[in-house]
């Protein structure tokens, strides 16, 4: 179970900072790429994840599992995706009440990332409480767990700055990660049954 652990914790980092950075593409069209943009994404980045870290910390004291665990990752993509249909009309929306780019890139942010980045940081919390057996052992799991989601968060960051917004188009990008995160909740939801053969 551990490398399948692992594996959905890498692919969760990834995610997570390919969509941070999508962020600045999708809202600089209306407010710019300034600093007051990019503050207003790592905000509400940060916030959500601090919110995730919480809920998923809590939920992880209720019999655990890896069927839950790929809920949570079907979650995320139930909420991610629809951002290729509704981020722009979202966009013109805000831009049309609120054309301060602080204000106006901070509601937008939150209104389109906030609740898919709430279900994407569940699931660290999460994958340390599937992973460790003991108390003496949590911490050496945990700085495990942490090193392999920052990893993929690095890998996202650099695939995405350096090769998908060359190669794709943002709608087509969205549509990868959710699939991504599909991908994961499937593979999390048939490995249960067959780890649990003799």
């Amino acid at each position: 179970m551990e490398k399948i652990v692992y594996t959905l914790a890498f692919v969760g980092g990834f995610v997570i900072m390919s969509l941070e950075l999508l962020g600045g593409r999708v809202l600089a069209p209306y407010f710019g790429s300034s600093i007051y943009v990019w503050g207003s994404i790592i905000t509400v980045f940060m916030l959500s994840l601090a919110l995730g870290y919480l809920f998923g910390g809590r939920l992880s004291l209720h019999n655990p599992s890896l069927t839950r665990f790929g809920i949570i990752f079907a979650g995320a993509a139930i909420l991610l995706y629809p951002l290729v249909y509704f981020s722009e009309p979202g966009m013109v929306w805000i831009f049309e009440r609120i054309e301060d780019p602080r204000y106006g890139s901070l509601l937008a942010a939150g209104m389109l990332f906030m609740l898919p980045t709430i279900i994407m940081g569940m699931i660290s919390p999460y994958a340390v409480r599937l992973l460790v057996a003991s108390t003496h052992e949590s911490g050496q799991i945990a700085g495990r767990l942490y090193f392999v989601s920052t990893m993929g968060s690095a890998l996202g960051t650099l695939a995405t700055s350096f090769y998908f917004v060359l190669w794709f188009e943002m709608n087509t990008i969205l549509t990868l990660l959710a699939a991504a995160l599909v991908v994961m909740s499937i593979t999390a939801l048939v490995a249960r049954p067959l780890l649990a053969r003799p």
